[in-house]
């Protein structure tokens, strides 16, 4: 439909967004210069420019005016670079076609694009606004999947704290944290200086504006500047300093960051503790040794642990650990929490129970050898017999298959087909029932040995690894010890597992009667095998 372009008052749109994922599209001024270029001739009011997504509606106030002043009949005419450029989204691109249906809208010029005001020409504008919010769709979901598989890596997503850089040298998504070579050390010693419990945090944002000189990083907005209250607060309840954040945020999802912690969890713990806060919600897996193992006497609800900080008048603080019932079975639970260093010391009577002595241990080990070869022996020996056995049952299937297959056998004068049938499956389970057993022998034996070994190994150092060891080596220990691991009237009880209870049963008296044998330089005498063998009977369950 031609139009009289001299009677269209136009309006210049140009629309650009700082989120823009087109690298293609002009920028403002070039939008507008392109515009003035090809459509000099027509009737036009230019509006001021807009930076603004328009993947949402009603949140660009230039376009709504301009929306108003078309239905107010003051413009009748829009001039843009190209659709997109006035609706990404499909409420605005209903208004568009709207008012074109309604004739307050009779014509659009675009400088990249070509519009006929016909019904053939709304259709095909209407699929390439349509066509814009699908390019919209598709962008922000790469954009987020992008973003949370970087996240799962270890390395957060947006502007990094005070301290650290985004590298810039990698392709967008893909950049890696740094430590700030010149911030990152500045902002250590003023989480040190918080550490102290010796300074408020106004004395130290004094420190850091004044004595430190340090300074926030500019921005595209924002200039270098000074240091301010709320950003230090910030930095001193951010976990991102110890080395987790939370992704996506508020969803209590904790990832292990890959970026170098300025300060330790029990230090970022201790600061919370000076600013009474409780902290940050953040992963606890790795906090508690024993949660998630050990059941109430009383209700059989779980057993969980929480810390607790202490401040004396002095300064000092103190933190503390605590072991109770969950009280989620009965709220009234009367059991009473047990605190961490009372419960090490019964776990450690538990293993002292179970150490046994260095020689002790290299005689037991001695003493598997030993069994090792008889074991090999008497399996050879019976692998003999078994061998035998598996090649006669062989023979007979090969026999029984010649006599059923024989010039004799055609009308199954001497076997029929049903009892070739019944007997060669017979024979072949025999054989299968005995290449199992050729598999299984050594790897009991084998298993047996390994087993023995590992438990012996573990009476002779789990005492001292559990003394020593980090939470992760504690919590491996306590949890190998055994079964119903029971906390009542703060005691603990456990059923333990089939080996480490020979050894709790019998070590004392077989260290005693260890006492009375010869030197270990010496071969192992069979009343020696013969006695452990008594005291040791099963090493596995």
């Amino acid at each position: 439909m031609k139009q009289d372009n001299q009677k269209i008052k136009y309006a210049i749109y140009c629309r650009k967004s700082t989120d823009e994922g087109d690298r293609q599209v002009l920028s403002l001024s070039s939008q507008e210069a392109e515009t003035e270029r090809m459509f000099s001739a027509l009737d036009s009011v230019k509006l001021p420019h807009e930076s603004i997504s328009a993947f949402e509606p009603y949140k660009r106030p230039v376009f709504a005016d301009m929306i108003e002043r078309i239905k107010k009949g003051e413009i009748q005419g829009i001039i843009a670079w190209h659709p997109d450029r006035l609706s990404r989204n499909p409420i605005d691109a209903a208004q568009i076609i709207y008012l074109l249906d309604t004739g307050k809208l009779k014509d659009l010029k675009f400088c990249s694009y070509y519009f006929d005001n016909s019904p053939e020409g709304k259709m095909m504008l209407q699929i390439t606004l349509s066509q814009s919010k699908y390019s919209s769709d598709k962008l922000s979901k790469d954009v987020k999947r992008g973003i949370d598989k970087k996240a799962a890596m270890g390395w957060r997503s947006g502007l990094v704290p005070m301290g650290y850089l985004n590298s810039k040298i990698k392709l967008k998504g893909e950049q890696d944290i740094l430590s700030d070579p010149e911030r990152f050390p500045l902002v250590r010693q003023l989480f040190q200086y918080m550490l102290t419990g010796n300074h408020t945090v106004p004395q130290i944002l004094k420190i850091a504006n004044e004595e430190l000189g340090l300074r926030m990083p500019a921005t595209k907005k924002l200039p270098t500047r000074k240091l301010n209250m709320s950003t230090l607060y910030r930095a001193f309840t951010n976990p991102f300093y110890y080395g987790w954040y939370e992704w996506p945020i508020g969803s209590e999802n904790w990832i292990h960051g890959n970026q170098e912690p300025m300060i330790t969890e029990e230090e970022f713990d201790r600061i919370q503790f000076l600013l009474g806060r409780k902290g940050r919600p953040r992963s606890k897996s790795h906090k508690f040794a024993f949660t998630g193992l050990m059941r109430c006497g009383s209700c059989n609800a779980t057993i969980t642990a929480e810390e607790k900080f202490k401040k004396q008048k002095n300064g000092n603080s103190h933190h503390y650990i605590y072991y109770h019932c969950t009280r989620k079975v009965n709220p009234d639970c009367v059991e009473k929490a047990i605190a961490l260093k009372d419960f090490n010391v019964q776990v450690d009577a538990i293993l002292s129970k179970l150490t046994v002595s260095d020689r002790f241990q290299k005689w037991a080990l001695k003493y598997l050898h030993e069994v090792r070869k008889e074991e090999l022996v008497a399996r050879e020996a019976t692998i003999g017999q078994k061998q035998k056995e598996y090649e006669r049952i062989t023979n007979q299937i090969d026999g029984l298959l010649l006599k059923y297959t024989s010039p004799e056998n055609e009308k199954e004068q001497i076997m029929t087909e049903s009892e070739y049938t019944s007997l060669r499956s017979r024979l072949l389970k025999e054989k299968a029932a005995l290449e199992a057993d050729f598999n299984a022998r050594g790897e009991e034996i084998n298993d047996w040995v390994e087993l023995s070994e590992r438990t012996f190994n573990f009476a002779r150092y789990a005492r001292m690894w559990f003394a020593k060891g980090d939470l992760e080596t504690k919590r491996a220990i306590f949890a190998c010890l055994g079964s119903n691991l029971i906390l009542k009237d703060q005691k603990l009880t456990l059923t333990l597992r089939k080996p480490f209870q020979f050894i709790f049963d019998g070590a004392s008296e077989a260290e005693k009667e260890l006492q009375r044998l010869e030197p270990l330089t010496i071969s192992v005498k069979y009343m020696d095998l013969a006695f452990l063998r008594r005291k040791f009977p099963v090493m596995s369950g």
